[in-house]
């Protein structure tokens, strides 16, 4: 497993120009909006986390920035019209990613059975080949160990990765005044062939947008 991560990870450094871009975002509105899903009584059962949260903000971005979900072919770029969202997860065999396929057409409750079922899987051993190939685009939650963020490495034959930080209470100017929030940073890595500085940007800008203010972006976006 380990041999065979190497040989990717190395295949992508050394084939598709990385370019990383950071953004820390005040994210106490999604937080409490995860406290009111948390509360209510068809959620008590499901596993409610940040990563849910940014997953989708991830997949709405998409749909505002499709060239980001694409794959570079030689003489010819493939935009992708499904999301095969890869969710990295760290198991006794090494990092594996598998991916939940065409995520965009979840409902917000059917990713977050996804993705429980994702990690208790890959946890359990019982990951299939299946389940790892044909991702589109991949999320790297670096926060669960305790770190701000990364500069990830694109998985083989996808042009962005996002890195999500660790949620930490810290000071923050709101509304202008000092007060203590809760913060994380987003590390995004793309494949500089594919996606340009104004597009990247644009894409991670709107995944902090979501997160500042997920209701709010809900209802502007769909």
């Amino acid at each position: 497993m380990r041999r065979l991560t190497a040989e990717n990870m190395s295949r992508s450094a050394f084939t598709a120009p990385h370019v990383t871009e950071f953004l820390t975002v005040d994210v106490t509105r999604a937080m409490k909006a995860l406290d009111r899903l948390r509360g209510r009584r068809e959620w008590r059962d499901v596993r409610v986390s940040p990563l849910l949260l940014v997953a989708k903000a991830v997949l709405l971005a998409v749909r505002r920035h499709p060239m980001v979900n694409s794959t570079w072919a030689g003489d010819e770029i493939v935009v992708k019209d499904y999301v095969n969202l890869g969710i990295a997860a760290a198991t006794e065999r090494g990092l594996i990613v598998p991916n939940i396929k065409d995520a965009g057409r979840l409902t917000l409750r059917e990713l977050a059975d996804a993705l429980t079922d994702l990690v208790q899987t890959a946890k359990a051993g019982r990951t299939s080949p299946a389940d790892m190939s044909g991702g589109t685009l991949t999320i790297t939650n670096v926060g669960v160990f305790g770190v701000d963020t990364g500069t990830p490495i694109l998985p083989p034959g996808e042009s962005a990765i996002l890195a999500l930080g660790a949620v930490r209470e810290m000071p923050w100017v709101h509304k202008g005044k000092v007060r203590p929030r809760q913060v994380t940073t987003l590390g995004l890595s793309f494949d500089h062939r594919i996606i340009d500085g104004e597009l990247g940007s644009k894409f991670l800008r709107d995944i902090g947008d979501f997160l500042a203010d997920p209701e709010a972006a809900l209802l502007a976006w769909t």
